[in-house]
């Protein structure tokens, strides 16, 4: 995570090539407690680029339509 703002639970991911993806409001699942600075997570965007859905690595993704 690079930003996240809980008022609106939108917010902004680092990939590894140092660009940012942002993230729409209510993608974040309610694992972000467990997230930890630097952590792997897995993401879904929509076709304008933008996150849908974030998890951790280790977790599925929820079946949705986007």
């Amino acid at each position: 995570m690079a930003t996240f703002d809980a008022a609106t639970r939108s917010g902004s991911v680092v990939r590894d090539d140092g660009s940012t993806l942002e993230m729409r409001t209510g993608a974040l699942s309610a694992q972000l407690r467990l997230l930890r600075p630097g952590q792997r997570v897995r993401w879904l965007c929509d076709n304008s680029g933008r996150i849908e859905q974030l998890t951790l690595i280790t977790l599925p993704l929820q079946d949705m339509d986007i």
